[in-house]
């Protein structure tokens, strides 16, 4: 067997070895990077980004609250809290959906997050 078959044959096991959250992670990841996308990870406060991922949940406060939306947008490297305030329901917004999104980086109780990000649903692939 070749160098080349080798790792052909790496991959592949470690491929059907791994965990889907972790290779979806990964793929997230790639994608992020051939986008030019900025990596949640590497995003600091006070930094306006685009960012690409996909949302993992979605959150509506209580009726009787000032109307807020939240979502968690994952990209492969980190999580990120999208928070539309004056909002309750968004069309299209919704878990599973990827998105770019672009904002100003703030950080509430130790996560990041975007606050009234301008955002794009990006149709799946």
């Amino acid at each position: 067997m070749g160098s080349t078959e080798g790792g052909t044959f790496r991959r592949m096991l470690r491929t059907l070895t791994s965990d889907v959250d972790e290779l979806d992670a990964r793929d997230l990841a790639e994608e992020v990077e051939e986008t030019g996308a900025r990596p949640a990870r590497d995003c600091a406060c006070g930094e306006e980004v685009t960012m690409l991922g996909r949302i993992r949940s979605v959150e509506v406060g209580p009726q009787n609250a000032e109307a807020t939306l939240k979502a968690e947008l994952f990209d492969g490297t980190d999580g990120v809290t999208l928070v539309w305030m004056g909002r309750r329901r968004i069309p299209g917004i919704e878990a599973g959906r990827t998105m770019r999104v672009r904002g100003r980086v703030s950080i509430r109780d130790g996560q990041k997050v975007l606050y009234n990000p301008y955002y794009e649903i990006c149709q799946a692939q």
